[in-house]
């Protein structure tokens, strides 16, 4: 029989209080069983970032956490955003041999933990649970996380399709995750670059519990665009393409004028003149947008501020 482990559930939160008391209560439910069947040791336990919520959030963690020392709060002192809050619980884990993120809506399936568990007793150091499909999604999410996952394809950021951020981390994992120090840091890329023995699970989604989902259009084409720009340097190589086009253009066009001038077929024209000023212009404006914008990757890095600050830890 398999050592227990002492396990570390990590779960980031954002205005949470409709949905977080059922979550705790089913992790609560899980830890029992899986200590009573002895895969995880007693002392596991739960821990919840509260990502600067302006509900209920951080009083109903304080609240668990009186009646269950099993269930830990780390408060940020604002809102750093999903992926800053789930670094900040990774890296306040202390002694866990294995650490499982898992988002507090209650759409990813809980028991999945159970194999996730049973795969890291087989020797994988990282398991990641991937949904098996997007039939809670809408319409509009289902085609632009395809679009996402090809775009990362095309730019050869490798990534596992339909995996968000519930995964379990060895002890090992985690120590070389938190050697990755960027601002810009893409958790989902970063997986694969750990390496180690890496494995999958399946899973169904659920509808929420309750709430609504935080992540809205705008932040998920952001999200979209740090995932590419942390990982990939394909679009500073379009740049060059771009102007390696725009070159042999505009030989082209050159050729083309002086044999109509030789030929004394040139007659005077707006469009001749306008259309390449604004072609030009346009390439010119998109080259410099997409330097500019690691540029600014460039500029955060440098700077080295803190990717999440810590106003309050329950921990015993």
């Amino acid at each position: 029989m398999p050592t227990p482990v002492r396990l570390a559930i990590v779960s980031p939160c954002f205005n949470e209080e409709a949905v977080l008391p059922e979550t705790i209560k089913r992790i609560r439910e899980l830890l029992d069983r899986i200590i009573e069947d002895k895969k995880v040791t007693p002392d596991s336990y739960l821990l919840l970032v509260d990502d600067g919520s302006k509900d209920a959030t951080w009083k109903i963690i304080e609240r668990e956490h009186q009646n269950d020392a099993r269930v830990k709060g780390l408060k940020l002192s604002r809102n750093f955003g999903h992926q800053n809050a789930l670094l900040a619980g990774l890296y306040h884990v202390e002694d866990a041999d294995v650490t499982i993120s898992i988002d507090a809506d209650l759409q990813n399936d809980i028991a999945a933990i159970i194999t996730m568990l049973e795969r890291y007793q087989q020797g994988n150091e990282v398991v990641l649970a991937v949904r098996n499909d997007r039939s809670t999604d809408s319409f509009l999410k289902k085609w632009t996380a395809l679009a996402f996952y090809r775009i990362l394809a095309f730019m050869g950021v490798e990534s596992v399709r339909n995996h968000a951020d519930f995964r379990l981390m060895s002890q090992k994992a985690l120590r070389a995750f938190k050697d990755f120090k960027e601002v810009n840091l893409y958790l989902r890329g970063v997986m694969p670059l750990i390496g180690f023995q890496q494995t999958t699970v399946r899973y169904d989604v659920a509808e929420r519990f309750a709430g609504v989902s935080k992540y809205n259009f705008r932040k998920m084409l952001s999200f979209a665009w740090s995932g590419i720009s942390s990982l990939s340097v394909k679009p500073l190589h379009f740049v060059t393409a771009c102007g390696f086009l725009v070159f042999f253009v505009s030989i082209a066009l050159s050729a083309y004028v002086l044999v109509v001038y030789f030929m004394k077929q040139t007659v005077a024209g707006w469009a001749s003149t306008v259309i390449p000023i604004y072609f030009l212009g346009g390439i010119q404006l998109l080259c410099i947008g997409l330097i500019g914008e690691y540029v600014a990757k460039i500029y955060q890095e440098v700077k080295q501020r803190p990717r999440f600050i810590i106003e309050e830890f329950l921990k015993d």
